[in-house]
């Protein structure tokens, strides 16, 4: 660990009072909601770096990863993973890890887990110990989806990964020491865009629908800009700068952003989709769009647990290792999703 790393830690567990003297003077406010103190300390050290629509996909990658390492932690103890390779259809390797908890329940269905980034930057190290935590909590295996990634490899080429790796789990739970032919599905911001889609699209094609869809802080509406991207358009690790360029790289020219394929919010009909549970964070540009997607699936009789997390910012799932209401906040949606799986009648008769 280096130095900086070593003292920026160090600093983090500062009381909040101090954080917030040491980061601005007051506490961050907007539209009554209070970041996070460590939250805010970790933003304010970041705003001298270059916004990352400055960089190109290449670096951006690259400072994401050194930056994420910085506030990440050990995985789950009583959790095993490795990585390998599973086929997709256009005959490419998807790599992905496999996550396997010591007390698995042989009954529950494998979750598919989809990394945030924007479909431009992450990997499976972006989702590590959050996926640790759902298998250790959840009791089930995790296949967490290394996807590709634009702007190499425009839409669909991502979501098509995401659908292919759905698949192949519906196919191979047993070797994962799982049930076949059945699956949930998972993910956060990008990951929570396919999520919701990978979900319609077996609704749509009349596939086996996964058993629940997991969606934290998801974008779901890329036509059109909610008022948070407003109101949280210059939050931190996420804003409304950042995310535009990453739909820039992400599209190709010309696409139409209402495609029910990059905006499941578009989709009339909605009543036939599996359980969801809709998490979103505070101070984030997208805090609307996943209050309003919850909003729809409810309305058209889709089971929903809803919950916004006020004081986090976006991507807080890869801060558990420095920030504590994250750390609970990841804790208590791996709880939601073994509620949600306790519900599931899997039991052999």
């Amino acid at each position: 660990m280096s130095l900086q790393v070593t003292i920026a830690k160090l600093l983090l567990k500062l009381p909040g009072n101090l954080l917030v003297k040491l980061s601005g003077g007051k506490p961050v406010e907007i539209n009554g909601r209070v970041l996070d103190p460590q939250f805010q300390f970790i933003a304010h050290g970041a705003a001298s770096q270059p916004p990352m629509s400055s960089l190109s996909p290449q670096d951006a990658r690259a400072a994401s990863a050194a930056g994420l390492a910085m506030f990440t932690e050990a995985p789950e103890p009583g959790v095993s993973f490795h990585d390998e390779e599973i086929p997709s259809r256009n005959r490419h390797k998807i790599p992905v890890r496999i996550y396997r908890p010591d007390n698995q329940d042989p009954s529950a269905p494998v979750m598919v887990y989809y990394h945030f980034g924007g479909g431009v930057i992450g990997d499976l190290d972006t989702c590590h110990v959050f996926c640790s935590i759902l298998a250790k909590r959840v009791r089930c295996p995790i296949l967490s989806v290394d996807y590709r990634l634009a702007p190499e490899h425009k839409f669909p080429a991502g979501l098509n990964d995401a659908i292919d790796a759905y698949e192949w789990a519906l196919r191979n739970g047993e070797k994962l020491g799982a049930p076949s032919g059945i699956a949930t599905i998972g993910g956060d911001s990008m990951g929570g865009n396919f999520t919701a889609i990978v979900a319609q699209e077996m609704m749509r094609e009349r596939k086996p629908l996964p058993l629940l869809q997991l969606l934290i802080y998801p974008a779901t509406e890329l036509e059109n800009e909610f008022p948070s991207y407003t109101a949280f358009g210059e939050a931190y690790p996420l804003s409304a700068d950042t995310m535009r360029w990453f739909m820039d790289q992400y599209l190709p020219e010309g696409q139409n952003r209402a495609d029910v394929r990059l905006s499941p919010a578009r989709e009339t009909r909605l009543e036939d989709l599996p359980p969801a549970i809709v998490v979103t964070a505070g101070f984030d540009p997208l805090v609307d769009d996943g209050a309003a997607y919850a909003e729809l699936l409810r309305r058209s009789g889709v089971d929903v647990t809803f919950k916004c997390y006020d004081s986090l910012a976006h991507g807080f799932t890869a801060f558990t290792g420095v920030v504590k209401a994250a750390r609970k906040a990841c804790e208590e949606i791996a709880g939601m999703v073994a509620e949600a799986y306790a519900g599931f009648d899997l039991k052999d008769d």
